[in-house]
């Protein structure tokens, strides 16, 4: 596997293999509840997000029911998930935007939900990718350090160069199932201390002589 073309398209094909679904990791039942949950998700776990949602979902899970809270009971809900009580506002503010510019409704467009009160691209990415089927790369901690693992984008590479790459080297209409396929095989197999580029199936059928080398050196 000597130029990053051909190693993508090894992980794609490994990956599919590995995650032939992939079931979105936060829970929701609609476009809304999603960005509600991808929001929350930000500096912290997706398994945290969903014991959160539940409650805060079986108050307010539409903006007309979100508005009628205060930021207080949004917040007294999403605490655990952290930066309170900035996410606490954000929602109660993004969701006031739906009704006022929006119907109430999440928009499709990347412009549209970046300018949404605590809504970055990444999140614009999950939402368009999960929630309408647009194909988007959002670029996650394992995806970003997965990316430069596997030599697709430089070390020390900006969030906006991985995704930059990643969207060159793969399939677009892969881009959607590969994120998170990406996502799954960093979390349960390459993970950040588990695997330095030479211990899970994948970093050893990439970079076999990468094995190589660094038996010989601690040998």
């Amino acid at each position: 596997m000597t130029t990053p073309r051909e190693r993508a398209a090894l992980i794609d094909l490994r990956l599919a293999e590995l995650y032939p679904e992939t079931p979105i990791p936060l829970d929701h039942h609609s476009p809304y509840t999603l960005l509600i949950a991808v929001l929350l998700s930000a500096q912290c776990t997706d398994k945290r997000v969903n014991l959160q949602t539940p409650g805060l979902f079986a108050r307010a899970d539409t903006p007309q029911k979100m508005v009628r809270l205060s930021v207080e009971e949004i917040d007294s809900h999403v605490r655990p998930c952290g930066l309170a009580p900035r996410k606490a506002q954000a929602i109660h503010r993004l969701s006031e935007i739906l009704l006022e510019k929006h119907g109430g409704e999440v928009p499709r467009s990347f412009e549209e939900l970046e300018a949404l009160p605590g809504v970055g691209h990444k999140t614009a990415s999950v939402v368009m990718a999960q929630a309408f089927g647009v194909p988007a790369f959002p670029i996650d901690t394992h995806i970003h350090r997965l990316a430069q693992r596997w030599k697709l984008t430089p070390l020390g590479a900006s969030v906006e160069r991985t995704e930059a790459d990643l969207k060159r080297l793969f399939p677009r209409e892969h881009w959607n199932p590969l994120h998170l396929r990406i996502i799954f095989y960093g979390r349960e197999h390459c993970t950040a201390r588990g695997c330095d580029g030479t211990v899970c199936a994948l970093c050893r059928e990439l970079f076999p002589a990468r094995k190589r080398a660094v038996r010989v050196k601690r040998a």
